[in-house]
């Protein structure tokens, strides 16, 4: 994908996934690592680097506000443990991208790829 200009083609793909992966978060609390970083390598030949960097940057804006705007309204949000949770992860974001980035592609992929197969399986087997 040539990242100084998109082709309508390209914007479409990703509009269309910002959509789907919006109303997968939504719904299911899943988007950006699950969906779009694999639609990004096989739809627009990101590397799982840039994939996942570029995935980073998108959470850095605040993308989920309204799904979490609907939540609260509903009196499904734990605060206290959110504001754990996103502290540690802010110091575990920084030294995975560190790793990451020193790890080659092919082993990265193949990391990525275990992470969410062994997930699944907790999710569909596990109690």
């Amino acid at each position: 994908m040539n990242h100084k200009s998109l082709t309508m083609n390209e914007l479409l793909i990703l509009l269309a996934l910002g959509l789907v992966a919006g109303i997968l978060s939504g719904m299911v609390g899943i988007g950006g690592g699950i969906v779009i970083v694999p639609a990004l390598i096989y739809f627009l030949g990101f590397s799982q680097h840039a994939a996942q960097g570029t995935v980073l940057f998108m959470f850095l804006l605040p993308i989920g506000i309204l799904g979490v705007f609907n939540y609260w309204q509903a009196g499904h949000i734990d605060w206290k443990v959110a504001c754990i949770m996103a502290t540690t992860f802010l110091v575990g974001s920084f030294a995975g991208s560190k790793l990451a980035i020193s790890i080659d592609t092919q082993t990265l992929k193949r990391v990525f790829g275990a992470v969410i197969f062994l997930l699944s399986l907790k999710m569909m087997f596990g109690k």
